[in-house]
């Protein structure tokens, strides 16, 4: 075979269909990691978004946080 007029021999090709191979890998891995920030982020937004919606509804509701109102 023979690419940019250079003829690959079986090590030279095995070596650059690995090496591919593994940026194929790693564009694979990158993108997973992406999305799993992405869910995290969003997850933790919601998060805080429900725990100031709760905390918000019993201030309230009367409460003035004493134990003697």
């Amino acid at each position: 075979m023979t690419m940019f007029g250079t003829t690959l021999d079986g090590q030279q090709l095995f070596g650059l269909i690995s090496l591919l191979t593994l940026l194929a890998f790693w564009v694979l891995v990158w993108r997973r990691e992406r999305q799993s920030m992405r869910w995290f982020r969003a997850w933790a937004t919601r998060r805080r978004a429900e725990r100031q919606a709760r905390e918000g509804g019993a201030d309230s509701g009367g409460s003035h946080g004493g134990p003697w109102g």
